[in-house]
């Protein structure tokens, strides 16, 4: 147990070395550290809302609005399949999706049949559950009614909502925010955290925007009186302009969606800001064939159901890249450009709470924390030095190092430090030095059985070892527990916890047991006090 090739004592050598010089910058001010040379560590230790400030967002979701945009996906889903029916249309009358359904009659009955084995392979299993999406019923002979059931609600809604926290991510990833924390909260509401940035309002606004891009073509035959009055022709819809909020009839079937983008970037043209974008080869594709179908027309570009702008297709625009224009400054393009980079929502997301941390709160969460933290260290030191004599100055040697491995680990991984972070470094300071107590208490024992002064401090390593990975084995465990099925404070809690739980192992029982086996080695003592 004491003894110590030089590759081992050269390797420990190293590590705290590169612990020192990673945990450096975490001293020195942000901007200053950004300012060292380019070879130099420059990664910091990041700083949670509570520490640093910030915006706190809860958004929820609008689960009967995904509901009823299921709905009427699955009518236009079913209408499609049975336009195209192997075998023949099957013609049908009467649609409605009022009701949380879709039903509609088919006019010869000798087609339903066939209409419900069409319709079923559009309704989806879920799991192994034996349960379907949306049940395919037959009433009155000839009337078929599909019905979403709770099971296919309720797996859309996941979906839907895991599929939002990657959106909200790659938008706040585009504002160059630094360690946002998102989180789902329940079923329908996600956590959004964002240290450091003071003014949510922009970050609310591009949060709450679906961004559902949508191409589609003008119905120029619509009379402008009904258009006014808000009616539209049949397999149309009344839309608003964004800029005028002068209504405009569009086609209710979009042509090309934002689905097919493959990127969109702000830039300028003749003195005016606008949206370039370029759609993937299929998407590409099928732009050109419509433009090239209807030269001469005006088209409308919609977002949100509001539309952007209505140009003329003068020509066929083959290249599958186009050009949004609008009454658009520096800041909404470039708002316009993330929101069509990162894709659509798949759900509308509302603002039901938000909070701003100020920054003045969080200096003074550090302070407490920075001063909690030394007393500890002082408390533990002077208690190890008084009971322990020169083993207590080793073990005080190593808390020291114990601290600064962490600030070092946490630096490198991008970890996040939270105020209940800082609460699990003062207990990883408390408890790092249980292990040397253990040792060094075993060692007394070994002593007082008439060991000599070596064969005591190797036995009392080894066998208190043991006891320590027994005891630390189950710490990590918790730590791992509460990191799977905590959120926000209680996950910043366990990620401190077990970076301080490996590295209280490493100091306090090889670094300590380095220290000890050298100066037995250069002292050769015959008795010791401890």
């Amino acid at each position: 147990m004491l003894e110590f090739s030089k590759a081992k004592i050269w390797s420990i050598i190293a590590v705290l070395v590169a612990g020192v010089i990673f945990a450096i910058p975490n001293a020195f001010p942000e901007e200053q550290v950004q300012a060292w040379p380019s070879w130099a560590p420059k990664k910091q230790m990041n700083l949670g809302l509570d520490l640093r400030g910030g915006s706190h967002i809860l958004l929820e979701a609008n689960a009967e609005g995904l509901a009823r945009a299921n709905i009427d996906k699955m009518e236009e889903d079913a209408l499609s399949e049975l336009r195209r029916a192997e075998g023949g249309a099957i013609a049908v009358g009467d649609v409605s999706n009022r009701g949380g359904r879709v039903s509609f009659l088919v006019r010869n009955v000798d087609d339903v049949d066939r209409a419900v084995d069409l319709l079923r392979n559009l309704s989806m299993p879920i799991g192994v559950t034996g349960q379907r999406s949306f049940n395919v019923e037959v009433a009155d002979g000839n009337r078929i009614v599909l019905t979403q059931t709770s099971a296919g609600r309720t797996q859309a809604l996941e979906g839907a909502m895991t599929q939002a926290v990657e959106v909200i991510r790659r938008r706040i990833d585009e504002l160059g925010t630094r360690e946002p924390t998102i989180i789902r909260q329940g079923t329908e509401r996600i956590v959004v955290q964002v240290p450091g940035l003071q003014d949510p309002s922009a970050l609310k606004q591009l949060l709450g925007k679906t961004a559902q891009l949508e191409f589609k073509l003008v119905d120029i035959a619509a009379d402008p009186a009904d258009v006014a009055a808000g009616r539209a022709p049949a397999g149309s819809q009344i839309l608003q302009m964004a800029d005028t909020g002068q209504p405009i009839a569009v086609k209710r079937r979009s042509i090309i969606t934002g689905d097919q983008l493959m990127d969109a970037q702000q830039t300028l043209q003749q003195g005016q800001w606008v949206v370039s974008f370029r759609f993937d080869s299929a998407g590409g594709r099928r732009f050109a064939r419509v433009t090239q179908e209807n030269v001469g027309k005006p088209f409308a570009i919609v977002l949100d159901n509001r539309v952007i702008s209505a140009p003329n297709i003068n020509e066929p625009i083959l290249g599958g890249s186009g050009v949004i224009s609008g009454s658009f400054n520096a800041e909404s393009s470039n708002e316009l450009a993330i929101l069509l980079r990162s894709g659509k929502l798949p759900v509308e997301l509302k603002v039901v709470e938000e909070r701003t941390v100020g920054p003045d709160l969080g200096a003074d969460s550090i302070r407490a924390g920075t001063i909690a933290s030394l007393v500890s260290v002082l408390a533990v030191g002077l208690f190890m030095l008084i009971t322990y004599g020169r083993f207590g100055v080793y073990a005080n040697i190593a808390l020291v190092l114990n601290v600064i491995l962490i600030l070092a680990i946490m630096s490198l991984t991008g970890a996040t430090m939270t105020l209940p972070g800082v609460a699990g470094m003062v207990l990883t300071i408390g408890a790092a030095v249980d292990a040397n107590v253990l040792i060094n208490e075993r060692i007394r024992e070994e002593r007082r059985k008439g060991r000599n002064v070596r064969a005591a401090v190797e036995t009392g390593f080894k066998e208190a070892s043991r006891t320590i990975w027994d005891a630390n084995t189950m710490n990590l465990i918790v730590a791992a527990v509460m990191f799977a099925f905590g959120s926000g404070p209680i996950k910043g809690f366990a990620v401190v916890l077990t970076i301080g739980i490996i590295t209280s192992v490493f100091t306090a029982v090889t670094i300590t047991r380095l220290f000890i086996s050298n100066w037995l080695h250069r002292k050769r003592p015959t008795t010791i006090t401890i």
